[in-house]
């Protein structure tokens, strides 16, 4: 009974490890040497782009019809009312996890969320850029961002995917996790400044909002059955564990009894 409960609990585990979402990773410590392709087709690594600065990381596609895009366009929202110095005080760096994505199509996008700033924002301190090398792969995995692609029948390839904000420190340290779509200044201004000091913070509770597939002719965000199917399927294994706790304890309690009544 013991070996079975323990492979349950262990296949539990790794159900819930292979979940999409955010593993938080905070106090991990990021490669700074990963090398990226930026909005100029320039070779670039991440200590290059994050300059000695606490970093907001996001990692989005660029061609994404779901989150991604209200996610930057409240992230430009939410930069141009910061009560801090871009360049200065912090960086923006927004990777692409998409493999077949270009620096023309990162540049369009960083120009698009430049413009629609409130007020005049230093360009050189928000660059988007696309892997290199599995670069946006290898940093998904170290920030714990976990995402999966699809491929429709008619061959459109699209990602499900969370969306959130990762406060990477100077020497690049995961320090904060921030989920979700809208950002206050305030959070994000704490979590900057408790970042360039090293500090680790706590998550903010916040629903974590993911990005399905969206279907462009029926204009509609497709639901992922299987999704719902691993839910119900888990659900069910805890319930069935569940059962087995308590009937284990019943047998013990059955066994003790015996041995008082002997």
């Amino acid at each position: 009974m013991k070996k079975f409960i323990f492979l349950l609990v262990l296949t539990l585990n790794l159900l819930y490890a292979e979940q999409l979402g955010i593993n938080e990773k905070l106090g991990q410590m990021v490669p700074l040497d990963l090398t990226f392709i930026d909005e100029n087709s320039k070779r670039v690594t991440l200590e290059e782009l994050m300059n000695g600065k606490p970093t907001i990381l996001t990692l989005n596609y660029f061609r994404c019809a779901g989150i991604c895009t209200p996610q930057l366009e409240d992230l430009a929202k939410m930069l141009g009312r910061l009560d801090l110095a871009e360049n200065i005080d912090y960086k923006v760096v927004t990777v692409s996890f998409a493999e077949d994505e270009t620096p023309a199509l990162a540049a369009a996008k960083r120009k698009n969320h430049l413009a629609s700033m409130s007020r005049p924002y230093v360009s050189d301190a928000w660059h988007f850029v696309i892997g290199e090398n599995n670069s946006s792969g290898i940093l998904a995995e170290k920030v714990g961002f976990t995402f999966e692609k699809t491929v429709s029948a008619q061959g459109k390839v699209d990602y499900i995917h969370p969306a959130a904000m990762i406060i990477i420190s100077p020497e690049g340290k995961v320090t904060r996790y921030l989920n979700g779509i809208e950002q206050l200044p305030f959070d994000v201004k704490m979590a900057l400044v408790e970042s360039s000091e090293g500090r680790v913070g706590p998550t903010i509770a916040k629903t974590l909002l993911y990005c399905f597939a969206y279907d462009p002719k029926g204009k509609k965000y497709v639901f992922i059955w299987e999704k719902l199917v691993g839910g119900v399927m888990l659900l069910i294994v805890l319930g069935f564990f569940i059962y087995l706790v308590k009937i284990g304890r019943k047998e013990d309690g059955n066994q003790n009894k015996g041995e008082k009544d002997e």
